[in-house]
């Protein structure tokens, strides 16, 4: 059974710093792909950055690229999100998403997701 649980959501000042996990189970990273969405009150849901599960390959969102890093734990089955500058547009739950046919492609599986805060 596939199951992603998020972590490291908080309340933090423009400009500082959140890290976020993922715990993936019932597969590694090179089964399937992994990223992570976010989603604002009111707005569509917008990709943050993924991981091809063939190559490795880290892709980004334009609104983020340059301030947040993907990266994974040896094991394949933890994925962290490191944010820096934040923005207070970067208030949103970010949600750790996988997939056999995504990055690119659509996702499969979502987790709960964790709430992240920007104070301005």
């Amino acid at each position: 059974e596939v199951e992603l649980v998020e972590s490291g959501g908080g309340l933090v000042q423009a400009g500082g710093f959140l890290r976020l996990s993922c715990a993936a189970s019932g597969f590694t990273f090179d089964d399937y792909a992994v990223g992570w969405v976010r989603q604002a009150p009111g707005k569509e849901r917008e990709a943050v950055g993924c991981r091809n599960r063939l190559d490795g390959a880290l892709y980004y969102g334009d609104s983020v690229q340059g301030r947040f890093t993907i990266f994974s734990d040896n094991a394949k089955t933890t994925l962290t999100l490191q944010m820096n500058s934040l923005k207070p547009e970067d208030t949103a739950v970010y949600y750790c998403v996988a997939g056999a046919n995504y990055c690119p492609g659509q996702f499969d599986y979502k987790g709960q997701g964790t709430q992240v805060t920007v104070s301005s």
